[in-house]
């Protein structure tokens, strides 16, 4: 008995393999698998995915005391630069002191929405239109004094600046992020 039922197995798989292989009914050949059509070039480019390099996570604890204080001393004199472009109201300069998705972001209607019905502006009955309007509106009058007091790394290439309140609270003022020796603000 189960020697039939092995046998019948064993019969039934091939059957079933070279099946799925047979032309369909009818006996015709479909266009696509009869021998008339071209083959494949061959020099089509064959496309291999790329390895994924994984970058060591990022510990904070390895940065020395010496990286840390001149990356906030340079921290401490891009935003006194920062500060100077803001008080000038130089939208150019800031705007090259932005990354391109930072920009992005505050030039979308609605981040420009959001930030128009906040109290302060509702009170003023000023409406965002455009990131000029956002600088002049909203960065001008709050960020042209701002002083970094504490960073934090939080990457090899990116820090948070912080001001210290005299109560002792820390007020995150930006994201940075260092390329070439430029530090731009990402967020």
């Amino acid at each position: 008995m189960v020697r039939s039922k092995i046998l019948a197995f064993l019969l039934f798989v091939p059957a079933l393999f070279f099946s799925c292989a047979s032309a369909p009914q009818g006996g015709a050949v479909p266009p696509e698998a009869s021998s008339a059509s071209p083959p494949a070039p061959a020099s089509a480019p064959v496309v291999e995915a790329s390895p994924v390099i994984q970058e060591p996570v990022f510990d904070p604890v390895t940065v020395s005391e010496e990286v840390f204080n001149s990356t906030k001393i340079d921290v401490q004199r891009f935003i006194e630069d920062l500060n100077q472009i803001i008080r000038g109201r130089n939208y150019d300069a800031w705007r090259a002191a932005i990354s391109d998705e930072y920009f992005d972001k505050i030039s979308s209607p609605e981040f420009l929405a959001a930030i128009s019905e906040q109290p302060a502006m509702k009170t003023r009955n000023i409406v965002l239109k455009n990131p000029q309007d956002y600088f002049n509106n909203v960065v001008v009058p709050s960020r042209a004094n701002d002083r970094v007091d504490d960073i934090e790394f939080v990457g090899q290439h990116r820090v948070k600046a912080y001001t210290v309140t005299p109560n002792g609270s820390r007020l995150r003022l930006y994201d940075l992020e260092t390329t070439e020796n430029t530090w731009i603000i990402i967020n």
